[in-house]
């Protein structure tokens, strides 16, 4: 049918990832699918893509009509290929998710969850990225499956800005627990990052990345971290614009240009 809507799904976590199954079976009660997945998991790629290599893909047969592609490549790699080669117009709406693990506070420059939404919105496509805290593989996405239609519902009435795209992350909790979605800012804070030395079986070295985060405003009822920890569901509008506003006028200033 000519009016129904197009939606483009991805992630990060890659194709055989249960929060992505969740994901498709959520957009499938808002048009038709088309899913462009990593291959294997590409967690942690942010905005990157493949220069070095073809991106080569695997159709993948499915019975209930949703058009499914797995991709040698990241997040970024996915959205891209599709809008170009894969999908028959330009989609009405991108999804991305469900990721297994936050996205929220810094967490965001890191996410190849993000980085796909972002990357849609770039084109103009309203675009949505959905994690939920748990980064286990047989996480629970009940919280989700039964919230995020109001949500979905909201953006194909209503669109986004010009190049936003809405990140949104999920407490784990009970749903009885669950207070509703919150918007909110992006907590401000920072990874204190470890590398710790250990020894594989032949006694060789090799570092593993630990460590915590630091939130710098702990107290702050508009940020998304105070939110989850307050049992909501924490909606960050986020655009790829990186410059820092107020700081423009001080380096005039100062430098005398």
């Amino acid at each position: 049918m000519k009016d129904r809507k197009l939606i483009l799904v991805s992630n990060d976590d890659g194709v055989d990832a249960k929060g992505l199954k969740h994901l498709v079976e959520i957009a499938k009660k808002f048009g038709d699918v088309f899913v462009a997945a990593p291959e294997r998991e590409q967690s942690g790629k942010s905005h990157s893509i493949n220069l070095g290599e073809p991106l080569r893909v695997r159709r993948i047969e499915r019975e209930d009509g949703v058009k499914f592609f797995a991709i040698k490549g990241t997040p970024v790699d996915c959205v891209k290929l599709a809008i170009n080669q894969l999908v028959p117009r330009k989609p009405d709406l991108m999804l991305s998710g469900i990721n297994h693990g936050s996205n929220s506070a810094v967490n965001v420059i890191y996410s190849g969850t993000m980085g796909a939404a972002i990357e849609a919105s770039l084109y103009g496509i309203p675009a949505i990225g959905f994690s939920l805290l748990d980064h286990s593989k047989d996480a629970n996405f009940d919280l989700i499956d039964e919230n995020a239609d109001v949500i979905i519902k909201d953006v194909l009435e209503n669109g986004l800005p010009y190049q936003v795209s809405l990140n949104i992350n999920y407490p784990v909790i009970d749903k009885k627990d669950f207070k509703g979605y919150k918007i909110c800012t992006q907590t401000k804070g920072v990874w204190k990052e470890e590398y710790e030395k250990r020894h594989d079986p032949y006694g060789r070295e090799y570092y593993w990345l630990t460590g915590e985060f630091t939130n710098h405003q702990l107290d702050n009822p508009e940020t998304d971290e105070w939110a989850l920890k307050n049992n909501y569901a924490a909606i960050v509008p986020t655009k790829i614009d990186f410059t820092e506003y107020n700081t423009i006028e001080i380096l005039k200033s100062r430098l005398k240009v």
